[in-house]
């Protein structure tokens, strides 16, 4: 199989109570943190309201983060098409694609928060139209296509063309999915790839394995193609040595996560609230049976079992994207993601099976392989007078040392009595 790619998708999800200004920092540590630690790639997203998630602008975080980082690839998870120029957007991403050295991807979408689209006097029932209309309009512009014109209802173009490119020749462009089949026909009509960002909810697993259908139907129907490797999957997890610490450590947090912003800000559709921490936590994750809840809060060998089964459900997808939250500590949550790449990416990648499979033979032919070495030492030994002898003498004085131990060991010496008497 392909191997997975492996990242993870800041919404982000941050308690109310925390400075927004040292919120950010440790935002920006986060990013730092997964690119030492090997991951492919981090998303952010857009949003204006709600309080807990809190970056406006992902082309501005991400610019940050490309000055800190090297390797990973930094995308817009998502940028809400409808709130924004068309032009503007492609304009903002080249940028970013420049200064982090062709490292931008561009994720799109209609606008995740009602509150948003309310604040800006949009109409919910026209986003998904128009993230559809615009992503046509700036593929044009990001692949350098003559001047044209466009008009819309809601943006104008005159003669409109990039004057810089982006950096690389195909930037990596995703469109966010949900339940509905929108986003996926979106996919498929323009060619690009896919975030299904549902697939933490209950009715986004039980949606998966029917979602990539609607990619690939439009994309016949539209003339263009579409590649599982480019389908990124949403999960939920903390990890750590054992079951029970993970749990320990994220109890409370999604406790307060679940009930302050899903049901109290959101009012999440089908999110009740739920008074017990560990009563939530066991429906979070369905008691730690692989496959039965939305979120995996164990071990490294939970997890992987989480995502193979995944896969085999939904038919395959190329990246794993972890959803970033707060239901730990920052220590706990960054070992977190260290047990991640130490033990899950290998693991599922195959990196450790040839180092297993080396030892694997070692230890079947041990015997001969190290009977083998020992007749090489000892024919270079006897083919030499002056090494012979030497073999002699440390062979004398190992057998004296061992009969002087033997001769002067005497059984108890120096060990306390158990009795406290007299020996």
């Amino acid at each position: 199989m392909p191997r997975l790619q492996f990242g993870t998708f800041l919404a982000p999800h941050h308690p109310l109570g925390e400075s927004p200004t040292t919120q950010f920092q440790r935002d920006l540590d986060f990013a730092e943190h997964l690119d030492r630690w090997g991951f492919d790639e981090f998303w952010c997203g857009e949003h204006h309201s709600t309080g807990w998630e809190m970056i406006a602008s992902p082309e501005m975080f991400l610019a940050a983060a490309g000055q800190r980082t090297h390797r990973i690839r930094l995308g817009t998870g998502v940028t809400s098409l409808p709130y924004h120029h068309p032009f503007i957007v492609a304009q903002r991403m080249v940028q970013l694609d420049h200064m982090t050295r062709g490292r931008a991807m561009f994720g799109s979408g209609p606008g995740a928060l009602p509150s948003d689209a309310r604040t800006l006097g949009i109409d919910a029932m026209v986003l998904r139209d128009r993230q559809d209309e615009a992503m046509g309009v700036i593929i044009r512009l990001l692949r350098g296509d003559d001047r044209f014109d466009y008009d819309s209802d809601w943006f104008t173009l005159r003669d409109a063309a990039l004057q810089i490119l982006p950096y690389q020749e195909n930037m990596p462009m995703v469109t966010a999915s949900s339940i509905s089949p929108s986003g996926m026909q979106i996919a498929g009509k323009h060619g690009i790839g896919v975030l299904s960002i549902a697939s933490t909810s209950t009715e986004g697993i039980a949606a998966l394995p029917t979602q990539w259908g609607f990619a690939e139907e439009a994309a016949l129907n539209h003339g263009q193609t579409v590649d599982r490797k480019d389908w990124r999957v949403l999960m939920a997890w903390h990890l750590a040595e054992t079951r029970e610490q993970a749990r320990n450590e994220a109890v409370n947090g999604l406790h307060r996560w679940h009930n302050e912003y899903n049901v109290r800000v959101l009012g999440r559709p089908g999110a009740h609230h739920v008074d017990d921490a560990w009563e939530l936590l066991d429906e979070s994750t369905g008691n730690g049976a692989v496959g039965a809840g939305t979120a995996v809060v164990g071990t490294p060998d939970d997890l992987i079992a989480t995502i193979q089964n995944l896969q085999e459900i939904t038919g395959g997808f190329g990246v794993v994207l972890g959803f970033a939250h707060d239901w730990a500590n920052k220590e706990n949550t960054l070992r977190s993601w260290e047990l991640v790449s130490r033990y899950v990416v290998p693991a599922l990648n195959g990196t450790i099976r040839p180092m297993q499979a080396s030892a694997d033979y070692v230890e079947a032919n041990k015997a001969a392989l190290m009977a083998s070495a020992s007749a090489a030492v000892m024919q270079k030994i006897m083919a030499h007078d002056g090494a012979q002898a030497a073999l002699v003498t440390t062979m004398r004085q190992i057998a004296e040392r061992a009969n002087s131990r033997a001769s002067t060991f005497r059984p108890g010496a120096g060990v306390p009595t158990t009795t406290g008497g007299a020996g």
